[in-house]
């Protein structure tokens, strides 16, 4: 009786546990080994906004900022840093444009170049970013202001994604549009509370 009121427990405790670690985010995965890895130096890349663009510096401003007040990096290399270090050194810019190109087309993290990306900026992880909804849209009757991004959190020496995720919040309004940037702010800076380290 004993026993099985313990497994009860443990089972209950085990699921909370469980869902708490979800948190909010809607789509949140973790690779094996995740325990271990602590990077100490991020390399953010500009992030990729797709239809999108003229978004591109106030989204790189949102992630980095996020990544830079999360508090756990003894070094954050911003965009806009990394945007300087490819144009001084052309082998990091055609290294790093052929590694995003693998891992968008085909979904393969190049091991050889992430780790060459890694060595060159002076990271352990590299954290990629993309924009998945930047718009006021409707829904029935209900317009809505949307912002949502994929971020792919990688170790640089392996080329092994160790964390990706998936995340959007709407606001709903009737007169008054709310600005995406505010709302894009608060869906970067959820995203990167969960993000391992």
């Amino acid at each position: 009786m004993y026993m099985r009121l313990l497994k009860r427990t443990l089972l209950f405790a085990l699921l909370f546990a469980m869902i708490s670690a979800c948190g909010g985010l809607r789509f949140s995965q973790v690779a094996p080994g995740i325990g271990d890895f602590h990077p100490e130096k991020i390399c953010v890349f500009p992030v990729n906004t797709g239809a999108y663009t003229e978004v591109g510096n106030i989204a790189d401003n949102l992630i980095a900022g996020a990544v830079s007040e999360r508090g756990c990096f003894s070094g954050v290399i911003s965009p806009g840093n990394m945007t300087k270090l490819m144009q001084n050194n052309d082998n990091l810019k055609h290294t790093a444009a052929d590694y995003l190109a693998k891992l968008k087309k085909v979904n393969f993290s190049d091991p050889d170049m992430s780790r060459y990306i890694g060595k060159t900026c002076n990271a352990d992880a590299l954290l990629v970013v993309d924009v998945d909804f930047w718009n006021y849209t409707t829904r029935g009757d209900d317009k809505l202001a949307k912002v949502g991004f994929s971020m792919d959190l990688i170790e640089a020496q392996t080329g092994k994604i160790m964390w990706r995720a998936k995340h959007h919040d709407t606001k709903s309004y009737k007169w008054f549009k709310p600005d995406l940037a505010d709302l894009a702010k608060e869906v970067a800076e959820e995203m990167i509370s969960h993000m391992p380290h």
